[in-house]
């Protein structure tokens, strides 16, 4: 993979983090860059949970990204709420 193609990937997995983020109650606390990292620690865990299914692009598998995205959103809203109260 060349740098090209990792620009590319980090641009999908990001938007897929945006998109996962619309979905999922919580936000992620950053901009672009972070929503790029849930992005592909999303994608890791969605490849590593559900496996690789559905429409690729980019190296990316787009349902497993965003599921795993979501669920990422979702335990750090989950941890940042936690630490927000104290």
């Amino acid at each position: 993979m060349g740098i090209i193609g990792f620009l590319l990937f980090l641009l999908v997995a990001g938007v897929c983090a945006i998109i996962a983020d619309a979905i999922v109650p919580g936000r992620i606390p950053g901009g672009f860059l972070v929503a790029a990292v849930v992005g592909v620690i999303g994608a890791w865990l969605g490849d590593a949970l559900l496996g690789t299914f559905g429409p690729i692009l980019a190296g990316v598998a787009i349902l497993p990204t965003i599921l795993g995205s979501g669920l990422l959103v979702f335990i750090l809203s989950l941890v940042s709420g936690t630490l927000a109260r104290r």
